[in-house]
């Protein structure tokens, strides 16, 4: 067994004037890793190799990750029907149960409601763990310690990449979902970022729509960074070592946008191996990573982008390699980190594969890309969803 060091953590929190954490637990399984795999304590081989690194990661991220000091996203608490006491700082919900709050948080008291902004901190690392997944041994990032949002994070990155998009609505409409038109709500976790004017109304674009501004989508459509950067590159000289897409554009961040990218940089290359064929390998770099909300997530998506461009360019799928930089953990995620830590994975072979069907990049739709081998139902059964708050 390890033990995360709250006492450690808690003596920093105050030191910044903020509440100590209480954990349910502090002490978590160990894991055993052998050959790039987990083990259980019999010596016998568990769950995918995206199990393996969900793990390692997250308990290295407990053993030594530090505790950031003025963060920029805040957590937003609502207490409907509630009353705040601003000498002593305590919400007393309607259940008549208090919350004592930070000396640091932010509060508006409005007639049914009490709103607390309160600073969102992270313990992280900035030397993230190398992730490589070899596709063409049916190796993936998919995890079993938990449900995994596949067919809307496929849909993310064909809105980035295919329709080079800022747009929430066209992403709700690859999701075969559109409720703008009838009541103004966007359902994707975008609407967070979307641009606002100072009554925090939604900017729309030319179609009515809101946007995500100039930053993912919009950076890449302006430059076509994928399709002529990387594709046409590629097509045209594949032993080239310059087909890289970058999402990080300063020029781009001087007009109004939201989350500026966290997963920015891909490079590419063709590999002729020795068994005859030719293979498209893909690194991703990764400036930052909240890796027990999303860092499957990335992965999963952009390892099937990898399949979707080697398919356009008549190539195998090759290696998927995730270098994150820095890897953190928010603390309102630590009791959902210690817990994956000790679930125990689900024994099976979970295989990312695109239709057959699909011969180009353009038509690739977020239903094309399938799961082998993966019991979503008896996940969901064994090692069911977490909730994990965001800092906005």
């Amino acid at each position: 067994m390890k033990n995360f060091n709250l006492d450690r953590i808690n003596l920093e929190k105050i030191r910044l004037n903020e509440q100590p954490l209480v954990l349910k637990t502090k002490s978590y399984q160990e894991p055993i890793i052998r050959d790039g795999y987990l083990h259980d304590y019999t010596g016998r081989r568990v769950g995918t190799k995206g199990d393996m690194y969900q793990k390692l990661i997250v308990d290295k991220i407990l053993q030594g990750g530090c505790l950031d000091h003025n963060p920029r996203p805040l957590y937003i608490d609502h207490y409907p029907n509630a009353k705040y006491d601003h000498i002593k700082d305590v919400v007393t919900k309607e259940d008549g149960t208090k919350v004592k709050l930070s000396k640091n948080s932010g509060v508006i008291v409005r007639d049914n409601e009490v709103e607390v902004k309160t600073p969102a901190h992270t313990i992280s690392l900035n030397n993230g763990i190398e992730c490589n997944y070899d596709l063409s041994k049916g190796e993936s990032p998919i995890i079993t310690l938990r449900p995994i949002a596949i067919r809307a994070s496929i849909a993310e990155i064909l809105w980035i990449y295919q329709k080079e998009s800022n747009d929430l609505v066209v992403f709700d409409e690859l999701l075969n979902r559109n409720t703008w038109d009838k009541d103004g709500k966007i359902n994707n976790w975008w609407k967070d970022w979307a641009i606002t004017n100072t009554d925090k109304e939604y900017v729309l674009n030319a179609e009515g729509h809101p946007t995500i501004g100039t930053c993912y989508g919009e950076t890449v459509r302006r430059r076509h960074m994928l399709k002529e950067e990387v594709i046409e590159a590629i097509r045209k000289n594949p032993d080239g070592r310059r087909n890289i897409s970058c999402m990080w554009q300063q020029a781009d961040f001087l007009e109004p946008h939201g989350l500026k990218p966290c997963a920015f940089l891909t490079i590419w290359n063709v590999r002729h191996d020795w068994d005859g064929k030719d293979y498209l390998d893909m690194t991703l770099v990764q400036r930052s990573s909240d890796f027990a909300t999303a860092g499957c997530i990335n992965q999963v998506q952009y390892s099937a982008l990898l399949l979707m461009v080697a398919r356009e360019l008549g190539l195998e799928p090759g290696v998927f390699t995730w270098k994150p930089v820095n890897i953190q953990l928010y603390d309102r995620h630590i009791d959902q980190a210690i817990e994956l830590l000790n679930r125990n994975p689900v024994d099976c072979a979970a295989e990312l594969l695109l239709d057959k069907k699909v011969k180009s990049f353009e038509e690739v739709t977020p239903d094309d890309i399938k799961i082998k081998g993966y019991p979503k139902e008896l996940i969901k059964k064994r090692n069911p969803q977490l909730k994990f708050e965001l800092g906005i």
